[in-house]
């Protein structure tokens, strides 16, 4: 207890050092809402005197920046300013962070009001109605310092910030639309002049690419589907659009409107209205979502350039625009107002898909990744397949439960039926509708055929949005073979060629990179294999972003990390190679005394080294091979790592060599396989990949192995032995670490009592090696969360649940 208090006092310190203001600000934040009894909930009392509005005095525009609405406001203010208020005091001081908070509060609150003052004196009604409304809370503020320090932001984060932030605040002031959604957004343009004036740098402007474009249209089509549902899910929606709720996600009708509906003699909207009411919260809640969550998925895979999502959403936005015309036309009733209020709050539903549309179409050409033929005949065999599964357990399990249903339904009925169990609630009114469920199987099968059916879908988009469907050929893997044996590379150069690997070659088919994707992550294998390793990146890189990937290149070399440190991809160390030369190999020394131990002793008991292919070994052998091999992973209790980590089915590859310790009775006591490095088509030293050693055999195994099979190669000709990289483990070289850096030191210190890492660099160093660090080089900071999920996956590819909590549990004991 008295160690975490301690991390979290010294976590405390840290950020107090670094961001005093925000820390300061913060204090007195949640102080004064203690205090005043602010946090408990709304207080009218004290908002009318210390809130903003039309009619407030003036002292008030800097008093509303001590106190948020409510406590929702008080959490989601803290985050606001924890993430980006240590930011801005780093970038531009406390002085001017300030000064820039207060300018943005005190001009936006003014501007807001300016902007409701003149809404009113249209007549526009939504604006008059927040003339009588006060509101408070320095995410006002807040919001024009994230948008001003936008201008010393990279370029990259530049855009993304000010795009969400700005979609984010429009789509509140348009579906929620109070006083404080109002106040926030005129805070965020406060808070760009601020920046334009006194923040902007004079510095030449990068154009947009390819992902940008593809993520700005994929944020369009997002926008238009979280507004609705910010104005179904709000309490108390009161924006200009809030109405258009009813039309993207339909909630059930009030009860209310029911009794309504039932005491006058429409019969058939009664019924229709009772049934919408009875469904249970969470199907009618994810129906009514439907529609909303539809146009996410889409925007994921546009996000990603896939054609398929572009075509969907040009399909979901022609008939989005559609029926919010029909709905306009037909159910809306204009209020007595002015015809600007009118124009806007009914016409811009209308205009904003149409304009959607014409985005999609202007944009085409930058979604071009098509799934291959198989992909798509899987995901309409998965799609039809689990209608008809569904629409047949409905009608036979309908009829068979009929009896569930008010009035009883026949076949006929349960099958005709059938298609407004696919629609949401809310839509349900425009269908004849002539029974409902109150049974529990008839309920389920009611209410959650539509759901289930539609989740699967929802399923099926995101993984035909996010999987890397294989392309690579055995024409292009034994090109990548004859490319490693001519041009060679680093140590681990031969993973290249091993199975589960993607291929893409530069125009000249001299060069190959190697890859598999995990998660939209494109982690390459090694360094790239050929000349002109920095303009194979550059294609490589433009590659991915055309698929919609995030490249990542694992395990590269010092050279090829400082070869792309101009294309500014920041570097992290990820393992450390360690290398013997045998031109200067002798077992003498000290140093050596491990390793001659080892070799003795074997000899004593009559254990010698054995060179063998796997695939050729006789079945005495190998059969004693996949045993040891099996035995160590129950000892683990977890499954073999993979990536660049060999297991049985590696030994195959040619040009693998395995070395075997065996005694007088052919009993393999252990094995070792070794890879071959290549120079100018020719062998010049191998890499230590398998290693295993039977759990009672002789303790000196490895030590053995390696030594005889140094000797020997030694005398092949052999330039060098390299043992491979151990994973998260790495020489202290004197360099203070970054934060990426620590965090991987930390993460191989937990899981050490799981996999050893260390513990295998340790041992590695009995044989006096040569370090080489091995460093995974990124383009992009903010995917690694995504990368560090991706090469967990590559490493731990088939780890059941059961054995990730295992994992986990260890971790956790261990931390």
């Amino acid at each position: 207890m008295s160690t975490q208090l301690d991390r979290i006092t010294s976590l405390a310190g840290r950020l107090f050092r670094t961001a005093p203001l925000t820390c300061v600000f913060l204090i007195a934040f949640w102080t004064v809402g203690a205090l005043t009894g602010a946090l408990g909930g709304q207080n009218d009392d004290l908002l009318a005197r210390i809130g903003f509005g039309p009619d407030s005095p003036l002292w008030t525009s800097l008093s509303s920046a001590l106190w948020a609405m409510d406590l929702t406001g008080y959490v989601a203010t803290t985050v606001l300013l924890l993430v980006f208020g240590p930011l801005a005091e780093r970038e531009l001081g406390a002085l001017r962070t300030a000064a820039i908070f207060l300018a943005s509060h005190v001009l936006g609150v003014f501007l807001g009001q300016g902007v409701v003052l003149l809404g009113s004196n249209l007549g526009w009604s939504w604006l008059n109605s927040l003339t009588v409304s006060v509101a408070a809370g320095p995410s006002i503020g807040g919001v024009g310092l994230v948008l001003a320090l936008t201008f010393r932001m990279p370029v990259l984060w530049r855009r993304r910030v000010r795009l969400m932030t700005a979609l984010s605040l429009v789509v509140l002031v348009l579906y929620s639309g109070w006083l404080e959604d109002l106040l926030r957004l005129t805070g965020g343009v406060a808070g760009l002049l601020i920046g334009l004036l006194f923040l902007r740098r004079d510095v030449a402007r990068t154009p947009e690419t390819l992902a940008e474009k593809r993520v700005l249209v994929a944020l369009l089509v997002a926008a238009s589907a979280l507004g609705p549902v910010v104005a179904m899910m709000s309490p108390f929606p009161n924006g200009p659009l809030s109405w258009f709720s009813d039309v993207v996600a339909v909630a059930q009708p009030a009860r209310e409107d029911v009794e309504i509906a039932c005491a006058s003699e429409a019969g058939e909207l009664c019924r229709a209205a009772l049934i919408q009411l009875s469904y249970g919260r969470f199907p009618a809640l994810v129906m009514s979502l439907l529609p909303a969550l539809l146009l996410l998925v889409l925007a994921e895979g546009l996000r990603r350039g896939r054609r398929f999502a572009w075509w969907s959403a040009l399909g979901v936005t022609a008939a989005y625009a559609a029926v919010t015309g029909w709905y306009v036309a037909e159910a809306a009733r204009f209020p007595d107002s002015g015809e600007l209020e009118v124009g806007f709050s009914y016409g811009l539903p209308i205009l904003a898909p149409l304009a959607i549309a014409l985005v999609l179409l202007l944009t085409r050409k930058y979604f071009s990744v098509r799934l291959p033929r198989h992909a798509i005949r899987k995901f309409w065999r998965f799609t039809l397949g689990s209608v008809g599964l569904l629409s047949a357990l409905y009608v036979f399990g309908g009829y068979l439960v009929r009896d569930q249903f008010t009035p009883q339904p026949g076949f006929l009925q349960l099958l005709a039926d059938l298609p407004t169990r696919f629609l949401p609630p809310g839509y349900l009114g425009l269908v004849p509708l002539h029974f409902q469920a109150h049974g529990f199987a008839g309920t389920l099968l009611f209410e959650y055929t539509g759901v289930v059916f539609w989740l699967i879908v929802l399923a099926g988009l995101l993984m035909a949005s996010w999987r890397a469907w294989p392309s690579s050929s055995e024409e292009e893997a034994a090109l990548a073979r004859d490319l490693v044996r001519r041009h060679g590379g680093s140590s681990l150069s031969y993973m290249t060629t091993w199975r589960g690997n993607e291929y893409w070659f530069t125009p000249d088919g001299e060069t190959v990179i190697a890859y598999r994707v995990v998660a939209t992550i494109a982690l390459t294998v090694g360094d790239p294999i050929g000349p002109g390793r920095i303009d194979a990146v550059r294609g490589f890189a433009e590659f991915c972003q055309e698929n919609g990937w995030t490249p990542c290149l694992y395990s590269i070399s010092a050279e090829t990390r400082d070869e792309v440190a101009p294309l500014g991809w920041p570097a992290v160390q990820v393992a450390e190679d360690t290398v013997i030369d045998l031109d200067t190999l002798a077992f003498t020394g000290k140093k050596w005394q491990d390793v001659r131990t080892a070799l003795n002793k074997a000899g004593k008991e009559g254990i010698t080294a054995e060179w063998c292919t796997y695939a050729d070994a006789p079945f005495a052998i190998s059969d004693q091979i996949r045993s040891i091999s099996a035995e160590w992973v129950a000892d683990k209790g977890l499954p073999e790592m993979g990536f660049t980590l060999g297991g049985l089915e590696e030994l195959t590859g040619e040009g693998v060599r395995c070395l075997l310790a065996i005694d007088a009775d052919r009993t393999v006591h252990g094995i070792t396989s070794w890879l071959p490095v290549y120079a100018d088509g020719e062998v010049v030293g191998y890499t230590l990949d398998f290693m295993r050693r039977r759990a009672n055999g002789f303790r000196g195994t490895m030590e053995f192995l390696i030594a005889s099979a140094a000797l020997e190669l030694k005398n092949e000709g052999a330039r060098f032995l390299s043992l491979s990289g151990a994973p998260l483990a790495r020489l202290d070289r004197g360099e203070r670490p970054r934060l990426l850096q620590r965090v991987l030191d930390v993460t191989g210190h937990v899981m050490e009592p799981v996999y050893g890492f260390r513990s295998l660099f340790a041992f590695k160093a009995k044989f006096q090696p040569a370090y080489r660090p091995m460093y995974m080089a990124y383009p992009d900071a903010a995917a690694l969360p995504r990368i560090a999920n991706a090469v967990s996956r590559a490493y731990l590819p088939h780890v059941t649940p059961r054995q990730g909590f295992r994992l986990a549990a260890r971790m956790i004991d261990r931390a």
